[in-house]
């Protein structure tokens, strides 16, 4: 096995997750990085090795016990130990109460809580025999507080704050630093210059729409503080944004 020190995103997309992955990368960490298909992976892997970097791309269900149980056994045993986990998997969806179905209502809860969980208990596990390592999940407004349509969105991601809440008073006296990040904005995406072109145009030039590689600075800043003064929640928004 190698003795190189991994950090696992999973969820790394095009914009958050992705940047995270670099920037753990740019300082000598093996990036590890899952989605539910390995190959939308493919540039983002160039990305890291063009600049010089390490980087490994896994195909995984995170809903799914028996993928996360073997995602995080393949990795310990074939490429390094974990040292960093960012939980990033998102869930935003927009429906009515009375149009959210049984369905959407829990394959919302799966992604956003029950895959959280499962990476992170995963991720406990072979960090308590080092006696080290840092768990960093991805919130949202969501997150605090439920909106007008998100009813499905707000409870996986008032759950996954929860089960943060309880890792980091669980794993901190244990040495294992676990922080919830709430990104309350939009993010600097495809998706959202391509929904409302005209505000996306606006806000970019003058920083009013959140920067993804501005967003990975904090969670390796995370990473790196000293355990004396541990931060197990922040904040990120614009500067103009409304809260």
């Amino acid at each position: 096995m190698s003795t190189d020190k991994v950090a696992l995103v999973i969820g790394a997309g095009d914009a958050t997750g992705g940047a995270i992955a670099r920037r753990f990368a740019r300082e000598g960490y093996t990036a590890c990085v899952t989605r539910r298909t390995a190959a939308p992976l493919e540039p983002l892997l160039a990305q890291i090795r063009a600049a010089g970097g390490q980087a490994h791309g896994f195909g995984c269900d995170a809903r799914v016990e028996e993928q996360v149980v073997a995602l995080f056994e393949q990795i310990e045993r074939d490429i390094g130990p974990v040292e960093v986990l960012v939980f990033n998997i998102g869930g935003n969806v927009n429906f009515s109460i009375t149009e959210t179905t049984e369905r959407v209502f829990r394959k919302v809860w799966e992604m956003c809580c029950l895959a959280g969980f499962l990476n992170a208990r995963e991720a406990a596990k072979v960090m308590l025999t080092r006696g080290r390592g840092t768990i960093l999940f991805t919130g949202a407004t969501a997150s605090l507080r439920g909106g007008s349509g998100f009813s499905a969105f707000a409870a996986g991601k008032h759950g996954l704050r929860a089960v943060a809440q309880s890792m980091a008073r669980e794993l901190g006296p244990k040495n294992i630093h676990v922080a919830h990040v709430v990104i309350d904005g939009g993010i600097d995406t495809a998706f959202i210059q391509q929904r409302n072109p005209q505000r996306y145009d606006d806000l970019k030039p003058v920083d009013g729409i959140l920067n993804p590689d501005a967003i990975a600075e904090n969670y390796w800043q995370l990473h790196c503080q000293h355990r004396s003064a541990w931060t197990h929640e922040i904040d990120l928004r614009p500067w103009m944004e409304k809260w």
